[in-house]
């Protein structure tokens, strides 16, 4: 089985999560054979790169791999294969909520790949959510080719001890966009004296659109951007945090969320998209803009961490069971099964 590694080089976000994880579940598997593709040199987050990946390096290096299937991980295949192709729809953001990007990567990302997704031979994604977002946008589509498999969540999440930082903390997780909507916990620093915010994540032109919401409230001293961070690092910020907040108006997954449902860090997450389906019952989901329930919820938890993290702690082993790679793999391994046959 030829796999798209690509996702994995350089500072790899949720979706490089998701195929580095998977790969080296899938190599566990008794009789998997994994073949990893990837061009180290070629930077994923360069439009150009990643297209010359996409429709040249991957359909060629897959060809030569001697594999049966191709499985594409991160919403992209090319346009031209000899293998059929299984694809991975982490979302349907580019068709949803990206119209404020550029017009070439709105073409390819979304008008383009929405033709291309058809052709694959079975889709898989990661929830209920965008299993009907992908439904929805590809109405010939048959269902019975789409695929749910929620992702896992790393082995090290499970192991943290969670409060051992000695300051008040708010965590936010991703990819520094307007769809994660970081400026609702900005407008909530005001109305939370001595509480700091770490954004962690690749940055785009929002990260300015934030940074001068909180110069204008005067809270500029208690945002931090740290940018893209390594597992040892993020680990220590879940480790220390005492909060994970989640405000995006659209996520097809939110892996951040559920890191912290496994390490038992108190999180809280906006209402709607796929986040309903991963928050424990213990995470408050609140409307992505309403900055006075944001700040209530902040409130809370900063009142009473240790309720908070007893509250997390309490549902901490259903989300390991749930959120589990080995039980992912297992579920792909059957879906290369049936798109081989």
């Amino acid at each position: 089985m030829a796999f798209d590694a690509q996702p994995t080089i350089g500072s790899a976000t949720g979706i490089g999560e998701y195929a580095r994880e998977l790969e080296r579940a899938l190599r566990e598997l008794p009789g998997m054979d994994v073949v990893p593709l990837s061009a180290p040199g070629l930077d994923p987050w360069r439009f150009d790169r990643r297209a010359y990946w996409d429709q040249v390096l991957l359909p060629i290096a897959a060809a030569r791999s001697h594999a049966t299937i191709l499985h594409c991980t991160s919403g992209t295949m090319p346009a031209f294969s000899k293998l059929p192709i299984v694809l991975t729809l982490h979302d349907a953001a580019w068709l949803r909520v990206q119209g404020h990007t550029r017009f070439y990567a709105r073409a390819y990302f979304g008008a383009l790949m929405k033709r291309l997704a058809e052709r694959a031979r079975e889709i898989v994604t990661v929830s209920a959510f965008s299993a009907r977002e992908i439904l929805e946008l590809h109405p010939g589509l048959d269902e019975r080719r789409v695929h749910v498999i929620p992702l896992g969540v790393a082995d090290e999440f499970a192991r943290l001890q969670i409060g051992s930082g000695d300051e008040a903390t708010i965590l936010a997780v991703g990819t520094v966009e307007a769809r994660k909507n970081l400026e609702v916990v900005i407008r909530a620093l005001p109305s939370l004296p001595g509480v700091r915010a770490i954004s962690v994540g690749p940055s785009t032109p929002y990260r300015d659109a934030c940074a001068a919401i909180a110069r204008e409230l005067g809270v500029e001293d208690r945002l931090e951007f740290r940018g893209y961070v390594g597992r040892s690092a993020l680990l220590d910020l879940y480790a220390t945090s005492t909060v994970l907040a989640m405000p995006s108006r659209y996520e097809g997954f939110g892996l951040p969320l559920a890191q912290a449902c496994c390490a038992g860090l108190p999180a809280i997450a906006a209402r709607g998209s796929s986040l309903d389906e991963i928050a424990g019952e213990s995470v408050p989901r609140i409307d992505a803009d309403d900055v006075s329930a944001w700040s209530e919820a902040l409130a809370r938890v900063f009142a009473d961490p240790e309720r908070a993290r007893s509250a997390a702690a309490a549902e901490r082993a259903a989300a390991i069971e749930r959120f589990s790679w080995r039980r992912a793999a297992s579920a792909t391994a059957e879906i290369y099964r049936i798109a081989s046959t």
